[in-house]
């Protein structure tokens, strides 16, 4: 009787759970959604509305007036461009590499495997500093150059072991039995390796193209031309410096007629900045998902 009691009341406490758990998974997406949602509607308010506490997550007087302040000068569109460009050929090199280096750690007949992976994490815990990072690169010829940024953060060591990982997880059938057929380790890397990782590939190259969408000291540190400047780069000295949007083609001050104020040009920069890694954060979520549950767990 008691079992019968408890195989009745099971189904609806784990009713219960999942409700509480919807719940709590909807509040947290809430406060994640609003500042966002919250941000994006002062970009396209108006100042009297923003002045006036009258906006939420809805703009209130649309207007883009913010927007065509930011792009007048054309230095944001090329910062955009060169963001893009830092972000696309700075990843694929990272996954080159990440991926030329995870392989053969995974094997264990490399000679000196456990010596270099004890190296490689050692640069974990430890590291050489910004001042001789920086005399570095400026001794090799570097500056001004995206080399700069590109050569120093060519590999991440937790995302190398996190694909050597991955590597360590698949069958080895299925390379001995390529190796039977007469195919070495390059053509086992490009030809079954390789795709048989795009879940994992995919997750890598999100990491890395979010981290070079996000970066600024390294432009800041490295880049002194201002037509390399980066989008973050450029949003920082915005930040700084927001008066001089404030003023239009005739030097007229904005701010002063009530058209614009420092609040929605911050808005608009921080909507510019995070809109492109939310266009492709969609398209690569599967694989994202899969990709980390693959390589977090080995077997």
């Amino acid at each position: 009787m008691v079992n019968r009691r408890l195989a009745r009341r099971e189904p609806l406490q784990v009713k219960w759970a999942y409700a509480a758990l919807y719940v709590l998974l909807a509040v947290l997406a809430a406060t994640m959604l609003f500042p966002l949602l919250h941000v994006a509607a002062s970009s396209f308010s108006s100042a009297r509305a923003i002045s006036a506490g009258e906006v939420s997550i809805w703009p209130v007087e649309f207007n883009t007036l913010s927007y065509r302040q930011i792009f007048r000068e054309g230095t944001m569109t090329r910062a955009l461009i060169n963001s893009i460009v830092v972000a696309l050929v700075g990843t694929a090199f990272n996954l080159i590499a990440t991926s030329l280096a995870a392989y053969p750690l995974s094997k264990a007949r490399l000679r000196g495997r456990g010596p270099i992976l004890v190296g490689i994490v050692f640069t974990m815990l430890f590291t050489s500093g910004l001042i001789p990072s920086f005399l570095l690169v400026k001794y090799l010829g570097l500056m001004n150059t995206y080399w700069a940024l590109w050569l120093p953060g060519l590999i991440s060591t937790y995302n190398m072991l996190v694909m050597k990982s991955y590597f360590d997880s698949l069958p080895p059938e299925l390379e001995e039995s390529a190796a039977i057929d007469g195919a070495g380790d390059p053509l086992i890397f490009t030809r079954i390796v390789l795709p048989l990782a795009k879940p994992m590939l995919a997750a890598i190259a999100l990491f890395y193209a979010v981290g070079w969408w996000n970066s600024y000291f390294g432009v800041l540190l490295y880049i002194n031309d201002p037509d390399k400047a980066t989008i973050m780069l450029k949003l920082y000295t915005m930040l700084t410096n927001v008066q001089q949007y404030l003023v239009d083609e005739k030097g007229i001050a904005l701010m002063d007629v009530g058209k614009l104020m420092p609040e929605t040009i911050k808005a608009a920069a921080i909507v510019i900045t995070t809109t492109p890694i939310l266009l492709v954060y969609p398209f690569l979520q599967k694989y994202f998902i899969k990709g980390v549950l693959i390589g977090s767990v080995k077997g």
